[in-house]
């Protein structure tokens, strides 16, 4: 038995290093590889055999991916892979290499089947960005270039690195703002299913009752009562009428028209309208960021950003400014005649060029607007609460006061008659 010395990560990237004996250097790093980390250098005690980059004995095809129950690639997943690659790449680890370590350890069995299509590719002589480019659905344009400018720049680690922090902001800005609308979606829910119940179980029993005496209901009540026969009557055809109209906004909204009109609608609606052009200002000014930072040409930048934006005016925007800039124009006029973006942005784009710092201006808007977004949801989400509540008080007490009126009603018909 021999006694070495090992550097590893684990799954949260936190390095952690120790001494274990083993028969060998692949016996150790066999053993440190069950225990999910990710082994960057082991040698042993006396100094002899130091490896900088990690040896394994690549498993065979399928192995792995027969242990994993999950096909499906998370966004968690593609952070752990970006910021993993990058850890490795950074320790030494050889590209190939390092896809092999990766691939032992993800847990998604598409991932695992893609991360072994690029080294079967790399391997025929292909580049990591042509490989990357032959998987579209999981590797962005943005992922692609970005790979593609540090493999040419010499820097691929750096890149692969702003890329893995891009990933998590995004990542954690996308759960915090599904996190802030959880809220008022439980609540809107639980609403309407209170007055869907009480008018389609409660009121008919009240009618019922009334059916028994003579009198004739109140203005309010029988309005009540005849909702509920309609919506009891009608129910199913509501149901199918209901979903076959969202049915067909959905497909018009996958139309190239339909997708215009109703980004159109959203940036024209009171209040919200800003807060949805907000949305689309992060995203752009996320992306370009990390692009120009990692030395993509401003021109190419805007082309991935066209086509990554997610957004058809927003993408018809950046086109424009993209022809404009091609002229020899700088961003920001473009941006500033386009008539989309605030003049705070266009003057921060502006000194960002005039004093050579456009990818930390960049990011200063991206958080601005990330901060604007959380903001405006903290505010909608604390204010729609009592509005819901005062809303659904409303509705209930006029659907009791109905019920009841017929009650007081009886009961006075009933006191004359003593």
């Amino acid at each position: 038995m021999e006694k070495f010395s090992y550097i590893a990560i684990d799954k949260t990237n936190k390095e952690t290093t120790g001494f274990e004996e083993a028969l060998d250097q692949d016996e150790l790093i066999a053993r440190l590889q069950a225990r999910d980390l990710i082994v960057l250098s082991v040698s042993s005690e006396t100094g002899e055999g130091l490896i900088h980059k990690a040896k394994t004995t690549p498993l065979p095809a399928g192995d792995h991916h027969l242990t994993l129950r999950r096909y499906r690639i998370g966004g968690d997943d593609l952070v752990i892979f970006c910021r993993q690659l990058a850890t490795l790449l950074g320790a030494g680890v050889t590209v190939l290499k390092s896809l092999d370590v990766i691939s032992k350890q993800v847990s998604s069995r598409r991932l695992y089947s893609v991360i072994r299509d690029l080294q079967k590719n790399m391997e025929q002589g292909l580049s990591l960005h042509e490989a990357m480019s032959k998987h579209s659905k999981v590797f962005s344009d943005l992922w692609v270039n970005l790979v593609e400018s540090g493999e040419a720049g010499g820097n691929l680690p750096v890149v692969l690195s702003r890329l893995a922090s891009y990933l998590e902001r995004n990542a954690s800005f996308k759960k915090r703002i599904i996190s802030a609308l959880i809220y008022p979606a439980i609540l809107l829910l639980a609403g309407l299913g209170a007055l869907l119940f009480l008018t389609i179980k409660i009121i008919p029993t009240f009618a019922d009752l009334f059916k028994g005496f003579n009198i004739t209901l109140p203005f309010l009540t029988q309005v009540l009562i005849d909702i509920s026969s309609f919506l009891r009557k009608n129910i199913i055809t509501i149901i199918v009428i209901a979903g076959s109209g969202f049915f067909l906004l959905r497909r018009y909204i996958k139309t190239r028209d339909g997708r215009l009109h109703y980004e159109r609608f959203q940036f024209n609606l009171p209040v919200f309208g800003e807060f949805f052009r907000a949305l689309v200002v992060e995203k752009f000014s996320s992306n370009m960021a990390t692009l120009v930072e990692s030395g993509v040409p401003i021109l190419y930048s805007l082309e991935i950003t066209e086509r990554s934006v997610d957004n058809l005016v927003m993408a018809g925007v950046v086109r424009q400014i993209k022809e404009n800039v091609r002229e020899g124009k700088s961003l920001s006029r473009p941006m500033e005649e386009s008539g989309f973006f605030e003049p705070m942005v266009v003057q921060m784009v502006s000194i960002g060029e005039e004093i050579g710092e456009l990818p930390q201006m960049l990011k200063k808007i991206n958080i601005f607007y990330q901060e604007y977004v959380e903001t405006f949801l903290m505010r909608f989400t604390s204010m729609f609460e009592p509005l819901m509540l005062i809303f659904l008080g409303l509705i209930i007490g006029l659907m009791v006061i109905g019920l009841f009126l017929p009650i007081f009603k009886i009961a006075q018909m009933g006191g004359n008659n003593i």
